[in-house]
């Protein structure tokens, strides 16, 4: 039996071996790595934080996400696809190594996340 992500060190390993995974991906590598140029030692903590909050209300991220997401969808077109993707590695990164209730809940967040994004992005491209 896995054991439920309880802490950060837990959340850690889940964004560690989700971002490889992402990054290995063709339909989403080339986004972070070549269009949003990502700075991994600087991204890295601030998804640890990010995750931390959503999963146990440490108030730890401080920053914007949606608004991050609307910068790169004005820089390369953000679809279903991509987020489908994304919800793809992020779940199967989920129980590949942890299972209970917070790691569910973990997938449930990425869903609504995922979705919140995709309406936000369409919401401003409809504005455009």
């Amino acid at each position: 039996m896995k054991k439920d992500i309880a802490n950060r060190d837990d959340i850690k390993l889940l964004i560690d071996t989700f971002y490889i995974k992402v990054r290995d991906s063709e339909s989403l590598g080339y986004i972070f790595d070549k269009v949003a140029n990502v700075n991994w030692e600087n991204h890295m903590p601030i998804m640890y934080d990010f995750w931390e909050s959503i999963l146990f209300h440490s108030g730890s991220y401080k920053r914007n996400a949606m608004q991050a997401h609307v910068k790169l969808n004005e820089k390369t077109l953000l679809t279903k696809v991509h987020f489908d993707q994304w919800l793809i590695i992020f779940k199967t990164t989920v129980d590949e190594l942890f299972e209970g209730e917070v790691a569910n809940n973990a997938k449930t967040r990425a869903l609504s996340i995922a979705t919140m994004i995709q309406i936000k992005i369409n919401e401003q491209t409809n504005i455009l």
